[in-house]
């Protein structure tokens, strides 16, 4: 295996941090729908129309490209995570 810029506890605070994140996106988007229920359909629109939900719907796509690189940053933590015997 290549060397890595990174040791082991490192990779695996930097994978904790970044599942903390997804975690906290996740929730949000969660209570989005939530709220979004509870909306009328004129604010419901009037909301969907703003920069400001454009951007979280950015966002979302954004995640969605990003989760197939924090598939490959797990394999490189899992194969550091066997490379040190654990």
């Amino acid at each position: 295996m290549e060397e890595l810029d990174i040791d082991l506890p490192n990779a695996k605070l930097a994978y904790t941090i970044i599942q903390s994140l997804l975690q906290g996106h996740e929730a949000l988007s969660d209570l989005l729908v939530v709220m979004a229920h509870a909306l009328d359909e004129d604010v419901t629109k009037a909301l969907t129309a703003t920069n400001e939900w454009q951007n979280y719907l950015e966002s979302k796509r954004n995640l969605e490209n990003t989760k197939v690189q924090i598939e490959k940053f797990t394999q490189v933590l899992n194969d550091l995570d066997c490379k040190n015997g654990n």
